[in-house]
């Protein structure tokens, strides 16, 4: 009995120990039709009491080094704030990236609306992504840039407008009306004045009565109005008076000049200018018949001669029409007929005042408009355009301007009333007869 129970016990083990080879069979094979276990850098884990549980449809053993990955995975994930992708490498949705925080010691910003940024399914393609991120931040801070601008100007505005401050007047352009009109060269109407300014002061008379043993500043106020007069009855554009005024100047200072000789120094130098500045000039018989044959021909060709060579042919060269022109522009004097007849009513008492000679031409130019608009009772007095085009302060006119006042003033009781007279007709708006300027504390 026992022999036989020992036999059954031998073939029942042979027995059993083939179940358990078959059992270890079958668990090798189904480790083999696992699933391949996709990067692990994706992979979400969840961990609960120190325990690490791995998303469902993932089954396999958690070792040390497996576990250690996952975590430090997890944790790189958290840190970088990467939304986990699905275990499979398709595209994500597209998710916005939340806007930048700002400091906290910055106000509060309005900021625009970033774009939405694709996740990726690797690590190897989050790379562009942070490229994006930070190509849409310098966006977004440059955009802050020009929104803090615009604040900071309305801000500004609205501060001097609470303040009662005067905001700064801006510059008129006085050239729009110009565009068509060639002859007013309004492209670089700019660069000619910067040039006559730059050359006004070569070429100038200096103080030269003290060189003249004949000749004091009476004498000659009385030789230019004589030439103003002469002017008048030619009828010759005022560039040519000025021009004339200048020559006789000039060559005053560079030679003496006797007093039998002052008027045919006056003519010789008109005779010049008309042939310089105007289309049809006077003849020297013209000149001869209304200096009532004084002198003769070859005596007015060879003075016109002398000055040409003394002041060396120099005729090309600003004087104060060039700027009464264009300041009276400025002055808005275009719809004021008024005011530009007074700006030159002083341009040409500047003229006789033997005081302005030495005063370069545009501040002469600048104070005959100050003037002007004081005698019209203009408001105000001197403008940001006028600063702007004459490149002068009000208060660099002051000196200048009181003298052209006072000759004003002194004018209709004065000996010498070409000037006066001229601008006291209704051609010239009779602006002569206007009372002289009275502007306490400025002129």
């Amino acid at each position: 009995m026992a022999t036989r129970n020992h036999h059954a016990a031998a073939a029942q083990q042979p027995a059993n120990g083939g179940a358990a080879v078959l059992a270890g069979k079958q668990k090798v094979a189904a480790a083999g039709r696992r699933r391949v276990l996709s990067d692990i850098g994706n992979v979400g884990i969840d961990v609960f009491d120190g325990k690490i549980q791995l998303p469902e449809g993932i089954n396999r053993p958690i070792t040390r080094s497996f576990g250690a990955q996952l975590l430090k995975n997890a944790a790189l994930a958290k840190k970088n704030a990467i939304a986990p992708p699905p275990a499979k490498p398709v595209a994500a949705p597209a998710v916005p990236k939340p806007a930048r925080k700002a400091p906290a010691k910055a106000a509060p910003r309005p900021a625009p609306e970033q774009p939405p940024k694709n996740a990726t399914s690797s690590n190897e393609n989050s790379k562009p992504s942070e490229g994006a991120a930070g190509s849409s931040s310098s966006v977004q801070r440059n955009s802050r840039k020009k929104v803090v601008c615009t604040l900071t100007t309305v801000l500004s505005a609205r501060s001097k407008n609470a303040c009662g401050l005067k905001q700064k007047e801006p510059i008129e352009d006085i050239d729009k009306l110009d565009g068509n009109n060639q002859l007013a060269m309004v492209d670089y109407v700019e660069d000619i004045y910067k040039f006559y300014k730059a050359s006004e002061h070569e070429n100038r008379p200096d103080d030269y009565m003290g060189s003249q043993p004949e000749i004091n500043p009476n004498m000659r106020a009385i030789l230019l109005d004589w030439l103003a007069e002469i002017h008048a009855k030619f009828e010759l554009m005022p560039e040519t008076l000025y021009l004339t005024i200048y020559i006789v100047d000039r060559y005053m200072s560079l030679q003496p000049v006797l007093k039998r000789k002052l008027q045919l120094v006056g003519i010789a130098a008109m005779l010049i200018a008309s042939k310089y500045e105007e289309i049809w000039a006077p003849e020297v018989s013209d000149f001869i018949s209304l200096s009532d044959n004084a002198y003769h021909r070859h005596q007015i060709l060879v003075m016109e001669k002398a000055i040409l060579n003394n002041i060396e042919w120099n005729l090309t060269l600003p004087t104060q029409y060039h700027f009464l022109v264009r300041f009276a522009k400025a002055a808005g004097s275009g719809g004021d007929k008024q005011l530009q007849h007074m700006i030159l009513f002083f341009g040409e008492l500047a003229l006789m005042d033997y005081r302005m000679v030495t005063i370069r031409p545009s501040m002469v130019a600048a104070s005959a408009v100050y003037a002007a608009r004081c005698t019209l009772k203009k408001s105000p007095l001197w403008t940001d355009t006028l600063k702007h085009h004459t490149g002068l302060h009000e208060q660099q006119l002051m000196e200048a301007a009181k003298i052209l006042i006072s000759s004003h003033a002194a004018a209709p009781e004065g000996k010498l009333k070409t000037i006066y007279q001229k601008y006291s007709l209704e051609e010239f708006g009779f602006v002569a007869l206007h009372s002289p300027a009275a502007c306490p504390g400025r002129v």
